[in-house]
């Protein structure tokens, strides 16, 4: 697929904006966060975060222990900088789990203020799911649980304090949480080898090495000129296979990547957020909003040397082409499986007759139908197991949509249905200014009408300026009995 082609299906499926990304050039500085970044030369050998994978203790339960702490990392060659990690300095461990586990966190909370961790793109009960009403004061502990009940996927993990997400992210904690389940086919699996997380995240710093961001401010949403991948600056990954998968997080406040290769190499699309695809999908030219995921399988000769980039293509969250990661394979690299023809037994949502349609506003970054985030309101009330229409219609600038829990399906962008990839299993979708994308979701069956799933824009700064509602699970046939209300709940562990 040729970049013209790319560029087509990206903004009818509302994936990208404007004209830049066909020609592969940026389309020139426009504002105080748009200037050109330093050259890099990319030598940097890639930080690949350690692996939590434990074995099933003897009830048959894989536990896990991540710790939120402060701490110091050089994030820029020879200038500490202040940060937040789980189980280290910055960013945390990838945990590894299967469909059909069950597994129990410890999270315990070290740092000065109070947090939560949200395992973002993960189907569990509401009281588990770690948004806003699940907070940890400083010295405590929290405890959930779960079964692992959805298809193999590239999940991850971050905090969600009510209204100070933006900037627990920005200081480093997040990780992944791969999921696996037995109809996987044969993709690579080694971790770290030909299986690998990239983690982008673009930052500003101070010149002391500070990361430059006010909460108080709002600008944790800045657009930062430096990108870390998996907290590596200026990095590079070793290739020993002739195919790698890259499992791609955009974990950034705020910024839209537009991921090609500087050889314009196509690659292959084998799992969106949600999990695997039915079959690849060939393109040269990947976009990701924040909180979104995809893994891709990209081909690679002896001594093949590539960057991947990150292409400006006029969006106002792209800001500036940069250079993200240099991959140097060897002369020699080792056998691969051939790509599968098939994936999954992925089949698209359907939606059936009569299906409710709930619809949406974004006007601003501070509202979703005019009303802020409100913690003791509940703003829908959804029957558990349904399939529905949500409509999102976003009059203002970027956007875009995240729901917890469910899992959902692009049906179209301004009327046009969501070709190739764009239509395959998400949770979080890009709403490009001007513009009204309609899914198809599927909730889950787990009720309690008194512990609510959060809706919201991530990004993260219009998150906190209350661009978020929430939505309970309840019986069929109860929709008109639930309360609408809740008491708002203080920070607490437990």
């Amino acid at each position: 697929m040729n970049r013209r082609a790319f560029l087509t299906l990206a903004a009818l499926s509302g994936l990208a904006g404007t004209a830049g990304l066909a020609s592969g050039c940026s389309s020139g500085p426009r504002g105080s966060d748009r200037h050109p970044a330093a050259p890099l030369d990319l030598s940097v050998p890639l930080r690949i975060p350690p692996l939590l994978h434990p074995e099933p203790d003897a009830d048959g339960v894989r536990r896990y222990e991540l710790t939120m702490l402060a701490g110091s990392s050089e994030l820029l060659p020879g200038r500490p900088t202040a940060t937040w990690g789980f189980n280290g300095p910055y960013l945390g461990p990838t945990l590894r789990a299967s469909r059909g586990d069950r597994v129990a966190v410890t999270v315990r909370n070290t740092l000065p203020e109070a947090s939560t961790v949200h395992w973002h793109g993960m189907r569990l009960p509401a009281a588990m799911d770690g948004g806003p009403h699940q907070p940890v004061a400083p010295g405590e502990t929290w405890s959930p649980t779960w079964t692992v009940d959805q298809p193999a996927a590239t999940t991850w993990y971050h905090p969600h304090p009510h209204g100070a997400t933006a900037g627990h992210v920005y200081r480093g904690l997040a990780g992944l949480f791969l999921l696996d389940d037995d109809h996987e086919t044969a993709l690579p699996t080694a971790y770290g080898v030909d299986d690998v997380p990239l983690i982008l995240q673009d930052k500003k710093f101070t010149a002391d090495g500070a990361l430059d961001g006010d909460p108080l401010r709002g600008t944790f949403g800045i657009l930062g000129d430096h990108v870390l991948v998996n907290g590596t600056f200026n990095p590079r990954f070793d290739v020993t296979t002739e195919r790698v998968r890259l499992r791609v997080l955009n974990g950034s406040n705020a910024r839209l990547y537009h991921l090609a290769f500087s050889d314009h190499r196509s690659f292959h699309v084998v799992a969106t957020d949600g999990g695997l695809l039915a079959a690849p999908v060939a393109t040269d030219t990947l976009a990701l909003s924040p909180g979104e995921r995809a893994e891709i399988v990209v081909a690679f000769a002896p001594d093949d040397n590539v960057v991947l980039r990150t292409v400006d293509d006029g969006t106002d969250l792209a800001a500036g082409d940069l250079d993200l990661i240099r991959f140097t394979a060897t002369n020699r690299p080792s056998p691969s499986p051939a790509l599968p023809a098939a994936l999954s037994a992925f089949t698209p949502i359907t939606v059936p007759a009569g299906a409710k349609v709930r619809r949406f506003t974004l006007n601003g970054h501070d509202a979703i139908n005019g009303q802020p985030m409100d913690m003791s309101r509940i703003d829908e009330v959804v029957p558990a197991g349904a399939v529905e229409i949500w409509e999102i219609r976003n009059n203002v600038y970027s956007h875009n949509f995240h729901i917890h829990e469910v899992g959902f399906q692009l049906l179209d962008s301004n009327g046009t249905p969501a070709p190739g990839y764009a239509g395959g299993p998400k949770d979080t979708v890009f709403v490009p200014g001007k513009s009204t994308v309609r899914l198809a979701v599927r909730f889950g069956t787990t009720t309690n009408p008194a512990a609510p799933y959060m809706y919201h824009c991530h990004i993260l700064r219009h998150e906190d300026s209350g661009m978020m509602g929430q939505f309970v699970l309840v019986e069929p046939g109860t929709e008109d009995t639930v309360p609408r209300t809740l008491p708002t709940p203080a920070s607490h562990g437990h």
